[in-house]
């Protein structure tokens, strides 16, 4: 499998992971707005790396590479706020955490490389 592929199935398999964990939370007007604002960034980040992978230029990769890094990075703030206000079990929390902390790592490197190899 290449990069791109392996990277399309676990974008879209921590999208579907965030609206499965938080689902099933109770309805309250605070975490329903947290609610919306991580399953939007999240499923964005998805959805811009399928762009990446169908880029017609280089610039067109480093632009939607750059909206992807920056809706994983909004992923990684809201999942520290259901974290610090205890919404999710510490172990699924810990899970969700982890995968977007890796996903941020890999993004914002292949976004260094593409800067490298893009005259923008």
């Amino acid at each position: 499998m290449d990069f791109n592929q392996l990277f399309r199935d676990r974008t879209k398999d921590f999208s579907i992971s965030i609206i499965k964990s938080l689902s099933p939370l109770p309805y309250s007007d605070d975490l329903s707005i947290i609610r919306k604002q991580i399953i939007r960034s999240a499923t964005s980040v998805a959805a811009n790396y399928r762009a990446v992978a169908r880029a017609r230029s280089e610039k067109e990769r480093f632009a939607k590479i750059c909206i992807v890094v920056e809706e994983i990075d909004e992923t990684q703030f809201w999942l520290e706020i259901i974290d610090e206000l205890e919404y999710l079990d510490p172990g699924k929390i810990s899970n969700l955490r982890s995968e977007c902390d890796e996903l941020v790592k890999v993004m914002t490197a292949y976004k260094f490389k593409l800067s490298q190899n893009t005259t923008l």
